[in-house]
């Protein structure tokens, strides 16, 4: 209840992430990765994956490229959640550069149901509309019902599926698009 009550006083705050950010970028990235994938893998997949997905170094390299962009959300001084976006070249399929994709959505379990991600979202959006993308697009854990409904209820459709490695376990992602 406590929470809830903060968020009802404290409006949440977007961020763009800059490179001073990136000890926090890494600690909320394997925090809520951990959170949310967890109870459905294996320990020493989670393990690695957290390791090579969020080294310091891969971080570093991804923020201060100029087709990708991070953003924290706050709730106050908390950070509570983050979203990553890839244009261009950056992209880890479509690559085309009237499309955007939110690589990440990312909310600490705490703040689930609390409209955080929607928020980050809608902020996704805006920059797409600023990029003058014609859609967005995004990968989501087939095993994830949660997200997949999220991205459905804002009018996202699947169009593919392409394999993400965690660990030493090969999932599938559902893809799916928007068109702005």
């Amino acid at each position: 209840m406590a929470t809830q009550n903060v968020l009802e006083m404290e409006a949440i705050e977007v961020k763009k992430v800059t490179p001073g950010d990136l000890k926090q970028l890494q600690e909320i990235s394997k925090q809520t990765f951990l959170e949310t994938f967890s109870a459905s893998n294996s320990e020493a997949n989670m393990n690695k994956y957290l390791e090579e997905g969020f080294a310091l170094e891969k971080l570093s390299k991804e923020l201060s490229s100029d087709q990708s962009e991070f953003y924290f959300a706050f709730s106050g001084e908390e950070l509570i959640g983050y979203l990553k976006l890839n244009f261009g070249s950056a992209q880890t399929e479509l690559q085309e550069n009237e499309g955007l994709e939110i690589e990440r959505i990312y909310v600490l379990q705490a703040f689930h149901g609390k409209k955080i991600g929607q928020l980050l979202y809608e902020k996704a959006l805006e920059i797409a509309k600023d990029h003058h993308a014609s859609y967005v697009w995004l990968g989501v854990w087939e095993e994830n019902p949660r997200a997949i409904s999220f991205y459905q209820k804002n009018g996202f459709i699947p169009f593919d599926k392409h394999v993400f490695r965690l660990g030493d376990d090969e999932q599938t992602d559902i893809l799916m698009k928007k068109s702005l």
